[in-house]
């Protein structure tokens, strides 16, 4: 069962090399919560992990940082197009709140079916596994853990919370400095690889490191707030999407109406806002996973 996972995986991730379009935070931020989160795993969330891991036909390693964006990769084929609309939960317009039992659906108003849904349903999946042995059939756990990883990354990104009436700032057109796009691409990528040019050589791991410096120095004591959910629930993706669309409309939308060029004082503004959910994304992910595997021996166990 192992190998043939493995195996499985290894083709599609063959397969969308060959595939383009519009990633949810970007390669790169997903890429940076995972690697966060690996930081702050603890003995059994190791263990589990890799044995829920993929091995890699490209050579990228068996790290969980390496298939975080899987799931925006596979989103583009037909048989994996349902999971499209669970990379996002759309708000009302101006309102600037979010509610699951108002906004948690599809464009077919379908229950659940939204990046908060889905991380309570990958969730429940993997830790359901240490309770009922039928469980590691009946649910692909590695497809759950790479979910639930991509979609904490997702649903910290402040437009992924953003307004259903222009598909969370993917309708409105911007130019970020010389360049025409649209302002949920500026909050995916754009300030990412901004950053990354202007601060840190245009490589990744250095950014990276930036960042894990922060969470000992500048942001040591939010961390314990960070990773705690109200009444010790294992994951709270309701608080987290609530603080997205608190940002997207106190920062993301701000003075970006269309047709607006966004340049310095947006980048400079804004990328302490991604930097701080980026790293709130990857604590929270490593978090989850440990209270998921500290009481799941089967598949924290040699």
């Amino acid at each position: 069962m192992k190998f043939s996972l493995r195996h499985w995986f290894a083709n599609v991730l063959v397969l969308t090399q060959l595939v383009h379009g519009a990633l949810c935070w970007g390669k790169d931020g997903h890429y940076t919560v995972c690697k966060i989160a690996e930081g702050y795993f603890e003995e059994e969330t190791i263990a589990a992990v890799k044995k829920l891991l993929p091995e890699s036909s490209q050579g990228e390693g068996d790290d969980l940082a390496s298939f975080c964006s899987w799931p925006d990769e596979i989103k583009h084929f037909s048989q994996w197009q349902w999971t499209s609309a669970l990379h996002y939960v759309n708000t009302p317009e101006y309102r600037c709140n979010y509610q699951y039992c108002r906004d948690c659906h599809d464009s077919h108003m379908q229950k659940d079916w939204c990046v908060t849904g889905a991380i309570f349903n990958y969730t429940r999946q993997l830790m359901s596994a240490s309770v009922n042995s039928q469980t590691l059939v009946q649910y692909n756990l590695t497809e759950a853990l790479m979910f639930l990883s991509h979609y904490m990354g997702d649903v910290h990104q402040p437009l992924h919370a953003g307004f259903r009436g222009d598909q969370g700032g993917n309708t409105i057109i911007v130019r970020w400095y010389n360049s025409k796009t649209n302002l949920h691409h500026v909050c995916d990528d754009m300030i990412i690889e901004s950053a990354l040019k202007t601060y840190y050589n245009s490589s990744l791991p250095l950014m990276i490191q930036a960042l894990q410096a922060k969470l000992m120095n500048g942001w040591s004591n939010d961390v314990p707030s960070w990773e705690s959910c109200q009444l010790n629930q294992t994951v709270c993706p309701n608080q987290y999407a609530s603080e997205s669309i608190g940002l997207a409309c106190k920062y993301a939308y701000r003075n970006a109406t269309p047709g607006t060029t966004l340049g310095d004082e947006y980048f400079l503004s804004r990328l302490p806002i991604v930097e701080k959910r980026l790293a709130q994304g990857g604590i929270r992910l490593a978090a989850i996973l440990n209270r998921i595997f500290a009481e799941n021996t089967k598949l924290a166990g040699a």
